[in-house]
């Protein structure tokens, strides 16, 4: 069994790697720091499981766990994020994830879940399973947010953290025209006229600090 751990930070690759380690004795870890290094070394070592932070340096995790579901459709993804449930786990069970679990309980649930995930099932959270009950209910409104697309709520909590459009673009690996047409859907959407309509919008519904 071969897992390979993905973050940008070392002390946290660590971390994961005892946690594992401690209850898939015999398994063997490799570790990356963006997700560049993930896609190379899926090209040259089949592994298990990939544990994979959705925010690191360069690609977005969104990006990766869509080009990792593509040509590798069974490798079970268990995503972590700093970020609350209610604003990319959804996102990122419909995109293939196996599971999407928050940094500050992964030690008490990343086990849990690699040890269901390898039996060939997935893992959903107490806290996240009761959203996606009150998600049935088709009289519920809808955030407006819950009308983006991925890349373009990706790239709407950008602007509204206040990052230019030329750098969102390096972000990203588009063009800022691109990014300006994003932009331009996420406003309309959102039946929004400014930055500073989103930027209120976003800290309204918890989208950005």
């Amino acid at each position: 069994m071969h897992i390979l751990i993905a973050d940008d930070h070392a002390v946290v690759r660590r971390g994961l790697r005892e946690i594992l380690a401690d209850v898939l004795p015999g398994a063997d870890f490799s570790e990356v720091g963006n997700g560049d290094e993930v896609l190379s070394h899926l090209k040259k070592s089949p592994i298990s499981l990939l544990v994979l932070d959705i925010s690191m340096p360069g690609r977005s995790g969104m990006d990766v766990l869509r080009d990792v579901k593509h040509t590798y459709p069974r490798l079970p993804v268990i995503i972590l994020s700093c970020q609350p449930e209610d604003q990319y786990a959804v996102r990122c069970l419909r995109a293939g994830a196996a599971a999407y679990i928050n940094k500050e309980s992964a030690s008490e649930e990343l086990a849990t879940a690699a040890k269901k995930i390898l039996s060939g099932g997935h893992y959903v959270s107490a806290s996240l399973a009761e959203k996606l009950v009150a998600n049935l209910d088709e009289s519920v409104d809808k955030p407006l947010h819950e009308l983006l697309s991925d890349r373009e709520h990706e790239v709407m909590r950008m602007i509204a953290a206040g990052v230019p459009l030329t750098e969102i673009a390096e972000r990203l690996h588009v063009s800022v025209k691109t990014i300006s047409s994003y932009r331009s859907r996420i406003m309309e959407k959102m039946q929004m006229k400014s930055n500073a309509d989103l930027t209120r919008y976003a800290m309204t519904h918890g989208l950005i600090d």
